[in-house]
């Protein structure tokens, strides 16, 4: 079964944003760019979603110039799908299904911006439609939201998510499972 990797909307429409001052992790890019890595390194696909608005005005507005990755995260190599999408999960309104299953994906890694919302959503959607999936928390910020702080949110998410709809992890554990090649569960099992 071949793996995939998702970036959700790690895109600068964020950081123009003035919640970004408050975000989690404003320096998401590292660990996002260590997953990235893992995947090239691995052979995964990287699949890269940025949120549109289009006709809004707003930094979601592919007029305003911030619909774009990054800039630390560099340019997305050749064969790695940059998808537009304008609903909250990277499925519906892109052709993100139909790429996964082209390339034989069964299993994926999600990572980005907004946990509950775009990442979240996109988790959960890729779960109903079968597929086995691990959302990387240390990859993924979020804004406060109401009386709620950003760190409230992410672990509503990861609480909601664990072992309904997707495992939970950091990008070290990843990386420790790659090396090893065996989930690390498996390993501490064996020990």
């Amino acid at each position: 079964m071949n793996r995939a990797l998702i970036v959700v909307d790690v895109q600068e429409s964020f950081r123009v944003r003035p919640l970004w001052a408050d975000t989690l992790n404003p320096g998401v890019a590292e660990p996002v760019n260590r997953l990235v890595e893992l995947a090239r390194a691995a052979g995964d696909l990287v699949v890269w979603v940025l949120h549109t608005e289009p006709g809004s005005g707003n930094p979601f507005d592919p007029a305003t110039g911030h619909v774009r990755l990054f800039e630390e995260l560099g340019e997305p190599r050749p064969g790695e799908p940059v998808l537009h999408k304008t609903a909250h999960n990277a499925f519906t309104t892109t052709n993100l299904a139909q790429i996964l299953t082209t390339h034989g994906v069964g299993e994926l890694r999600i990572c980005g911006i907004r946990a509950e919302q775009c990442v979240e959503t996109t988790t959960r959607v890729a779960s109903d439609l079968g597929y086995e999936v691990t959302f990387v928390s240390d990859a993924t910020t979020t804004d406060p939201l109401g009386r709620f702080s950003a760190a409230d949110i992410l672990e509503r998410t990861e609480t909601v998510l664990r072992d309904r709809f997707a495992r939970i992890a950091t990008v070290a554990e990843l990386e420790a499972e790659d090396t090893a090649g065996v989930p690390a569960e498996v390993a501490a099992s064996t020990a």
